[in-house]
């Protein structure tokens, strides 16, 4: 039973034991409820206030089991309250420690600012993945929703200086600046860029104009929902088998197929080698769309002749299954990202 449900039960417990106590100075005194109530309540809690009328030896008698009985289960009840109000103040400091100390373990991870509706939703989706998440919400009736989906998070300022470092910014991979207002977003931007001249940064725009200022204040990529989810309405509308494959490849709940990015390293067993050579197709049952360059070109439909180099990143599509095992062996150091 837990701690809330134990007080709810004992004060119901309470509140018969005094009904019954008032009961029976009623029925053995013959006392209106009022004079029965009140000195029910004064010997439950031994006040030690004088009685209200003389009692008879019987009530005497019942006086005394009342008191052997009440007071027991009186400090019973006071020491459970105290206990439920300690035990929730310690729970959430131990808690909140808990949630400090897995942070400061993080390295590589991504910060995002905002659990609102974006927020979440892209928390949903980065978590299915194996990447590490800190979460920075100013709006404390949040706090629930992401205990709930067991998110590590901080509770402030997301531009707070303090609260990013908290976060392991000087450690982390990226961020993304999800929060409501593009004023604070380009704030919050500007102090994350500071603190961290690597880190790359995905900023939301909410209106076309604070694109520019994001990208001034440091943002690697800004996007704007409201935009995405135009032109996502205008393909489905001009290229609708287009994006029916695009959905296929990139849901989550579907296991068949999938389009999955994979960066090659030098460590691997196919750097340097020609892909008519390598056994993807044969090996994987895979398709290589395109290979991203170091340079940051994209080589759309290679041939069989191109050589995978070290650095580049080979976008394949296929089972999930043979994605995993073609990035364990084109990236055997960080592989389990599929």
């Amino acid at each position: 039973m837990n701690s809330a449900r134990h007080l709810i039960t004992i004060c119901c417990l309470s509140v018969v034991m005094i009904a019954l106590g008032t009961a029976g100075y009623m029925a053995v005194e013959g006392w209106d409820v009022l004079d029965a109530l009140y000195m029910t309540i004064i010997t439950v809690t031994t006040v030690g206030y004088s009685e209200v009328r003389s009692l008879s030896p019987l009530g005497r008698l019942y006086t005394i089991c009342l008191i052997f009985s009440g007071f027991g289960f009186f400090v019973y009840v006071a020491t459970a309250v105290v206990q439920f109000v300690v035990e929730g103040q310690v729970q959430t400091l131990l808690g909140r420690r808990r949630l400090d100390r897995q942070i400061r373990r993080l390295n590589g991870h991504y910060i995002i600012c905002g659990y609102g509706r974006i927020g979440r939703v892209l928390c949903k989706k980065l978590r299915s993945r194996p990447l590490d998440l800190v979460v920075i919400e100013k709006d404390g009736e949040q706090i629930p929703v992401m205990e709930e989906d067991g998110v590590l998070y901080l509770h402030g300022d997301a531009a707070n200086e303090t609260l990013l470092m908290r976060a392991g910014i000087d450690r982390a991979s990226g961020l993304v600046a999800a929060l409501a207002t593009d004023t604070d977003n380009v704030f919050l931007v500007l102090t994350a860029r500071q603190l961290n001249a690597d880190l790359k940064i995905i900023a939301r725009a909410g209106h076309e104009g604070a694109r520019v200022k994001l990208k001034a204040a440091g943002a690697d990529r800004v996007e704007s929902p409201y935009a995405m989810g135009a032109a996502s309405m205008a393909q489905r509308i001009l290229r609708p088998t287009v994006t029916s494959f695009l959905d296929l490849a990139f849901a989550d709940r579907r296991k068949d197929i999938q389009m999955e990015e994979i960066p090659v390293s030098p460590a691997s067993a196919l750097a340097n080698v020609m892909l008519r050579d390598s056994g993807i197709r044969q090996n994987y049952k895979l398709i290589i769309i395109a290979i991203k360059k170091s340079d940051g070109s994209m080589f759309f439909n290679p041939s069989f002749e191109t050589v995978i180099l070290p650095g580049e990143t080979v976008i394949a599509v296929g089972e999930i299954a043979n994605l995993q095992k073609l990035e364990k062996v084109l990236n055997p150091q960080g592989s389990a990202r599929v």
